[in-house]
């Protein structure tokens, strides 16, 4: 069973506080209606974990000062940038490396099955736990703020599979499944079809995978093959465009966030300024101001 820092199950969300010591925990769905993944955000200056074990893969990403781990009858020293890869059912802890530091650190819990989907043999075993990727350091960094803050289950199954499928293939003793993927380019467009179809509530991509007989690595390949972009930032951009059309029409920001999909008006506003660089009110307020200034010009003798 999972433990949160002080021994015991965690919840679906809060914040344990005291002092400068804290832990919040999320729980994501990795689509709709799909399995939970819980994400940890941590910072401690004196805790020290009892010896416990995982039933799923923990992977963290330490984010400030040092931890120490006493794991597989040996000690891991983290350190910013670092990930740590603890096997599922393997006893370890957790401590400050030293009496006057403390350690910061993003977690999350992974079914074994979430790392097994894109390489052969089944679950894939970690002979080193402390690995050196830059690259994965920092995506996984961004998916688990992002997702911490705003667990939209679309984004956590597009990019979370698809971050843990590369860990397994980059650092696991496993072997990587063929990349090439038939049809994807139709493949693509069908699974757009029906994202923009159902763009209120889409479908999982795990149910989408059994549809088109893949699996969810090969799903999520073909898309960011073909469309160079995931499922989730596709179907995001594609519900801007959709709020644009209502913003014009004199619908507020927070009337049009659930009429195109988003959680709420600052899930619209985050996705609006990333697509178009101005907030909803902002573009509606510029379009307003320019039909006036048209209408006077049309009107004019």
């Amino acid at each position: 069973m999972k433990t949160g820092p002080a021994g015991v199950a965690p919840p679906k969300g809060g914040c344990k506080v005291s002092g400068r010591e804290q832990a919040l925990w999320t729980r994501a769905r990795l689509g709709r209606g799909g399995p939970p993944l819980d994400l940890l955000t941590a910072r401690f200056d004196r805790h020290r974990y009892a010896p416990h074990a995982h039933d799923e893969f923990t992977i963290g990403v330490c984010v400030g000062g040092f931890e120490v781990i006493d794991y597989r009858g040996g000690h891991i020293r983290t350190g910013p940038g670092t990930i740590v890869v603890l096997d599922p059912g393997e006893v370890h802890t957790g401590a400050p490396a030293t009496a006057t530091d403390g350690y910061a650190y993003r977690a999350l819990y992974a079914e074994p099955s979430l790392l097994s989907d894109g390489i052969l043999g089944g679950v894939p075993h970690f002979r080193e736990p402390l690995l050196d990727d830059p690259e994965l350091v920092a995506a996984l960094r961004a998916a688990h703020t992002e997702l911490s803050a705003c667990p939209d289950p679309l984004e956590a199954e597009s990019r979370l599979p698809w971050l843990l499928t590369a860990l397994a293939r980059r650092h696991s003793t496993a072997r990587p499944v063929s990349d090439t993927i038939p049809g994807a380019a139709s493949l693509a467009q069908a699974i757009r079809d029906r994202l923009a179809d159902e763009l209120l509530t889409p479908p999982s991509l795990a149910d989408l995978a059994i549809e088109l007989g893949l699996s969810r690595y090969q799903l999520l390949r073909a898309f960011r093959t073909t469309m160079g972009i995931p499922p989730y930032a596709w179907l995001a951009q594609y519900r801007v465009t959709r709020a644009r059309g209502l913003l014009e029409g004199g619908l507020r920001p927070a009337e049009v966030a659930p009429l195109v999909g988003f959680a709420d008006q600052a899930h619209l506003t985050r996705w609006f300024r990333r697509v178009l660089g101005v907030t909803p009110a902002a573009y509606r307020a510029s379009v307003a101001v320019t039909a006036h200034r048209n209408s006077v010009q049309d009107g004019a003798p």
